[in-house]
């Protein structure tokens, strides 16, 4: 369980990092009026693999996580509890939810007609997804914060 936690929380500025040179990359592209090159789609291909490949590394977290099953063995009593909420629920289905974004980004910038649009979808979708990304990280600084590594 250590292991892979802590393999978890290093693979985050993996995604932080390529998903902030992305965006940047793709407002470039879109704002610049630059062709979308295939570095261009590695990259945004680089980003989607990792966000998933984080995701299955912290599902296993998730299903091996001595307080997510406290909070799922009395889910009325985890709702009150802001950690337990935190953990059980809030900090899970922001991830998924940011992850099926980026994948959904990921697909609108395939069937983009023009250089532009798929700059563009890139840049909206992966922004969109590192925004509630951000709103759920257990920062150092709140509540629900754990040793970072």
């Amino acid at each position: 369980m250590e292991m892979i936690l802590m393999i978890h929380s290093l693979l985050r500025y993996v995604i932080l990092i390529l998903l902030v040179f992305t965006i940047i990359k793709a407002f470039a592209g879109w704002f610049g009026n630059k062709e979308y090159t295939a570095s261009d789609n590695k990259l945004s291909l680089f980003t989607f693999i990792s966000a998933h490949l984080q995701l299955v590394v912290g599902l296993g977290v998730y299903f091996m996580s001595p307080v997510v099953k406290a909070g799922m063995s009395d889910m009325a009593a985890a709702m009150k509890e802001p950690v337990l909420r935190f953990w059980t629920v809030e900090h899970i289905l922001s991830m998924i939810v940011a992850i099926a974004i980026i994948t959904l980004g990921r697909i609108m910038s395939k069937k983009g007609t023009t250089d532009a649009a798929k700059h563009r979808r890139i840049a909206i979708y992966y922004l969109l997804a590192l925004v509630l990304i951000f709103s759920a990280i257990p920062w150092p600084f709140s509540a629900v914060a754990r040793p970072w590594f």
